[in-house]
């Protein structure tokens, strides 16, 4: 039998690929790989970039090769994450140019980065570290404070790079993902996003049936978290469809699906049990098929239209398994109360004609004047969006 020879990707289950829309994918699909050099500035793919009429695109900075998740210090240094490299990088300006250091190293896959009153977290797979006075210590961070112990994380690296904020609340909250492509996870531990006071303690589980999400944001008004959510794999082209997804105020610990229901109330194929949907949370909106949602951020500034207020922006990294690529951009989503519009904004790095990507937007971030960054794992750079009406 043909499947009988075919191997899953690390960390894949063997149920992986044991349906025929797997099979006829797996011959020429394989995890898109980070590269782990600079792009010198001449190449990268700026004239590529498309937005609406009034908005522009320029180099923020560049050199930070697997540059994905982005924080900010009160003093403007940015902070990346990633999740590859094991390094968390620092971006500073100095006689009006911008820096690049390799602030950590060594980390497994350090994708979890948030600033709170001067101190960085690092969060990398099951560890836990605080660097206190960080903008001050640039040159030399020392060790940091480890906190692993009081978080209790779990050990799997598979679908575990974190995505870590902080929420009106105050508290931290933390992906926990889950640990395979399609299977059943202990809820208790995996497929969730939990909140944690800031040392650790007062555990809770916000959300349940998560597959992967790794990049939420709460509603400016409404308070309420939004966070993005990679479906399953190896079930064909179509999908199921990444999600969008809404905590309601007062439904903290709602359970999304995973790994029985996907997207709008589509039961898996796989791993199944009777009446799959019922009791599902069900997605506020579709972000299409394997488009791998990553950075969500609502934007609050006012350097954009007022048409632009309150609405998120997300990063779709783009799709691997599936044989015509998706993604690739920067989209919007409109909220109407537990519903969302997905409408395009920055697109260009796809080119739907040749099947072919020139990056890969990870994650965004508004900066203090209201313009927005958005980084670029493929090429190790961070666009800057600004508006200029005409």
């Amino acid at each position: 039998m043909v499947l009988a020879l075919l191997q899953s990707p690390p960390g894949f289950s063997p149920i992986d690929r044991t349906n025929e829309a797997a099979s006829n994918q797996a011959a020429n699909l394989a995890p898109h790989a980070t590269p782990p050099t600079v792009t010198p500035l001449e190449r990268l793919p700026l004239d590529k970039i498309k937005l609406p009429a009034g908005f522009k695109a320029e180099v923020y900075s560049f050199g930070h090769p697997g540059g994905r998740t982005m924080a900010i210090g009160s003093n403007g240094t940015i902070f990346m994450g990633t999740r590859q490299l094991g390094r968390v990088y620092a971006i500073t300006n100095r006689d009006g140019k911008r820096e690049v250091k390799v602030l950590l190293q060594g980390l497994t896959q350090p994708n979890g980065i948030v600033v709170k009153d001067g101190a960085l977290y690092v969060l990398a797979i099951n560890r836990v570290f605080r660097y206190d006075d960080i903008e001050n210590k640039l040159d030399n961070p020392g060790p940091g404070v480890e906190l692993t112990d009081k978080f209790n994380l779990p050990t799997e690296i598979h679908h575990n790079w974190k995505y870590v904020d902080f929420g009106p609340d105050g508290k931290l909250y933390v992906q926990i993902g889950s640990n395979c492509n399609i299977c059943e996870v202990n809820p208790g531990i995996h497929g969730q996003i939990r909140r944690y006071n800031l040392d650790g303690t007062g555990m809770e589980i916000v959300a349940r049936g998560v597959r992967n999400t790794v990049g939420f944001d709460w509603h400016p008004v409404t308070k309420e978290l939004w966070f993005t959510d990679n479906g399953r794999d190896w079930a064909g082209n179509a999908g199921p469809e990444d999600e969008l997804n809404r905590v309601a105020t007062g439904q903290e610990g709602a359970f999304y699906g995973f790994p029985y229901c996907h997207a709008q109330g589509i039961p898996d194929p796989d791993i199944r049990k009777p009446n799959a949907c019922a009791g599902v949370t069900l997605p506020a909106a579709l972000t299409g098929p394997h488009s791998a949602g990553l950075g969500i951020k609502f934007y609050t500034g006012n350097m954009f239209p007022q048409s632009y207020r309150n609405v998120a922006f997300i990063a779709r990294h783009g799709s691997w398994n599936r044989e015509q690529e998706f993604g690739f951009d920067v989209v919007v989503a409109r909220i109407n109360g537990g519903r969302a519009r997905i409408e395009p904004f920055m697109t260009g790095l796809l080119d739907e004609k040749t099947n072919m990507f020139y990056g890969r937007p990870s994650y965004v971030l508004q900066l203090a004047d209201g313009s927005l960054l958005v980084s670029d794992e493929t090429n190790g750079a961070i666009y800057r969006i600004t508006y200029q009406a005409r």
